[in-house]
């Protein structure tokens, strides 16, 4: 329930963010970061607060990890 709450409330800031223009700096930078992360296979998850900055309102999450090799 509270990671929908999250979710809905970092869609409606990314929503107020934008503008008639285009997807809004808030907009923008998520979509940097979604793909950066996902270039890295993780996942762009919600941290639980938002401050209006996506760097600081969502993690990369890499899962799965990768093996070590000598």
């Amino acid at each position: 329930m509270r990671i929908n709450f999250v979710l809905a409330a970092a869609l409606a800031l990314a929503a107020c963010a934008s503008t008639s223009g285009g997807q809004g700096i808030y907009g923008a930078e998520l979509a940097k970061l979604r793909s950066d992360c996902e270039a890295r296979d993780g996942i762009l998850t919600p941290v639980g607060r938002s401050t209006g900055q996506a760097a600081t309102d969502y993690v990369c999450e890499i899962r799965g990890g990768g093996t070590l090799t000598r």
